[in-house]
């Protein structure tokens, strides 16, 4: 009994000093939100004022899990994102009962199934297709969906680890983005894309400078097929990348050719290149340095200076050309960005696409330039409405994040991602085990292939390739769909079958 009288005594004492500090606490914050003036609310509401900014740093989440439809998210919904997981998971993609996605959105592409659609034993495999034949060392890419940039730096170890891996086993390539190649990159013996971005990280000597030794010893790996000059991206056209200087240890500063510590700065643009004659000079250099092939990767504002561009390697001849052309949507968005760069600048991969390949088409090249579709390309059908569009090949980068295990926690620029794909924290990088994610990076992209296969069947054709602008319809503000070669007829509508 006196045991029992001795416990609830304490535990009272502990009651009531905890409601003592709590109290303690309310009246110190009382007074310490009357007596700041940098925040109205908190000075005119003490102490509750405080919830505002709680609940409205809170507001994304509980929009994600409690309170938004499956069509109604931005930058993805969760309809794309439960796709992706599923794909990833090797789970049925299959749904019951009906779409839930709004037809009539205007832009929405409508698929246009044939009457007669081919039976499995007239199916075809994508065939391989070359990239810069003319090269001394030529690649033949085997797939159409491929792993866009995402840097060493940008994303984490274990990110790149489980991507090089998975690519391998989906027979897929990887951009390395900007930030150089590291180990990781070449672990999985996946084929690499080497981007050279503004700041030449990973091919730059001692004073920032384009290094012909360092392409050499790039272009020396074997499973290194290409490189890809960056101009710009979607999440940021005209303005270059920030690795804060606390991000950059002592192995990312031996990866991008920086001191420990230094903050990795690209410029705007890359300070040798004035205009399309330099740009042609220096893709024919890194072609003759490396022997590989050597492409850019822009995102379209207006259509003369690409038209611009095209008029000028045709002045120099064919040869001059870069080998791939990846047009990047405005849309895109892994890299952290001012929000007027990511809201308001760059055209829409739905509008710049197209623009592209006919402008290719126009002056001739279309057999020597690959065109390479990116910007929010992460489910089967917005992959097939870009092969349909004209596009040779697709990449994501996002697509391939939900695949790791993103939950679009949109935390990616602050090292706090809490699935360990955007963070150098050892405590987050846990999360994320490169032996079981490398196989939903696989799964996703083989799942979205095969999908993309089975749109291609629906419309009548015997693999994606073969897909032609008439094969999509693009709904119109009036309720009406349009097909897709009408609102913008290919250049080569009437050669093409």
């Amino acid at each position: 009994m006196d045991f029992a009288m001795s416990v609830l005594e304490v535990l009272l004492f502990l009651f009531v000093f905890l409601i003592g500090l709590g109290a303690a606490v309310v009246v110190v914050m009382f007074f310490a939100d009357r007596m700041q003036t940098d925040d109205a609310i908190r000075r005119n509401y003490p102490v509750i004022g405080r919830f505002r900014r709680l609940f409205s740093s809170l507001g994304e989440f509980f929009r994600q899990y409690f309170f938004a439809m499956d069509r109604e998210e931005m930058p993805f919904n969760r309809a794309q994102r439960e796709w992706i997981h599923r794909a990833g998971h090797g789970e049925s993609n299959t749904v019951a009962f009906g779409s839930t996605r709004n037809l009539n959105v205007v832009g929405t592409p409508i698929f246009v199934n044939a009457a007669f659609p081919p039976l499995e034993d007239q199916f075809a495999k994508t065939a391989p297709m070359v990239i810069g034949a003319d090269a001394r060392t030529p690649y033949t890419a085997h797939s159409f969906f491929n792993i866009s940039g995402m840097s060493y730096g940008a994303i984490s170890k274990p990110a790149v680890r489980a991507l090089s891996r998975g690519a391998k086993a989906a027979g897929i390539w990887m951009n390395t983005g900007e930030g150089g190649l590291s180990p990781y990159h070449l672990e999985g013996g996946c084929d690499v894309v080497f981007q050279i971005g503004t700041a030449k990280f990973g091919v730059r000597d001692k004073e920032g400078a384009l290094s012909d030794e360092k392409l050499r010893e790039v272009a020396a790996h074997e499973t290194v097929r290409m490189f890809e000059i960056k101009l710009a991206q979607g999440a940021k056209p005209g303005k270059g990348g920030i690795l804060p200087g606390a991000k950059v240890t002592a192995e990312i500063a031996g990866i991008r050719g920086l001191d420990v510590g230094q903050d990795g700065i690209s410029p705007n643009r890359h300070a040798e290149v004035d205009d399309w004659d330099d740009l042609l000079d220096l893709i024919g250099h890194i072609r003759d340095v490396t022997g590989k092939p050597v492409g850019i990767k822009t995102v379209v504002g207006a259509e003369a200076p690409i038209a611009d561009l095209f008029a000028t390697i045709n002045a120099r001849g064919a040869a001059s050309a870069p080998d791939f052309i990846t047009v990047d949507g405005g849309e895109g968005g892994t890299g952290a960005a001012p929000m007027p760069l990511i809201d308001l600048v760059g055209m829409s991969i739905r509008e710049a696409l197209v623009m592209v390949v006919d402008l290719r088409d126009q002056a001739g090249l279309k057999d020597r330039i690959r065109i390479v579709a990116s910007g929010k390309l992460v489910n089967p059908g917005d992959v097939a409405w870009a092969i349909a569009a004209g596009a040779d090949f697709i990449t994501s980068a996002r697509g391939f994040m939900f695949s790791l295990g993103c939950i679009q926690a949109l935390k990616c620029n602050r090292n706090t991602c809490p699935t360990g794909i955007t963070t150098h924290d050892k405590r987050f990088q846990k999360g994320l085990v490169v032996k079981e994610k490398e196989k939903r990076v696989a799964r996703y992209a083989t799942e979205l292939i095969h999908e993309v296969e089975v749109i291609a069947h629906s419309v009548g054709v015997a693999e994606p390739r073969m897909m032609r602008r008439r094969h999509v319809r693009i709904m119109q503000d009036d309720g009406r769909s349009r097909p897709l070669n009408e609102i913008t007829p290919s250049y080569n509508a009437v050669t093409t079958p």
